[in-house]
């Protein structure tokens, strides 16, 4: 019995210096961790356009299109 309490013990000593190992590494990754100021990542946002104003217009015509479609699957079935 004293032989089974004795190894948990080192166990959780052994748990504990893994642990406070593990806390130490998040530590120094955390203080190293450069955060993004909000310049340097907007770099995806190169080679884009702003929405023009005849965007709408792309809207009316795939609805339109969409529109189309169903009114002819409908009249197909009907036949």
């Amino acid at each position: 019995m004293a032989l089974f309490i004795r190894q948990s013990e080192d166990r959780s000593k052994l748990q504990e210096r893994l642990a406070a190992e593990l806390q130490e590494r998040a530590r120094q990754r955390d203080v190293a961790k450069d955060y993004p100021d909000g310049v340097k990542d907007s770099a995806y946002m190169k080679g884009t356009k702003q929405t023009t104003t005849l965007a709408w217009v792309w809207v009316l015509i795939t609805v339109v299109a969409v529109g189309i479609v169903v009114w002819l699957t409908i009249l197909s079935m009907s036949l």
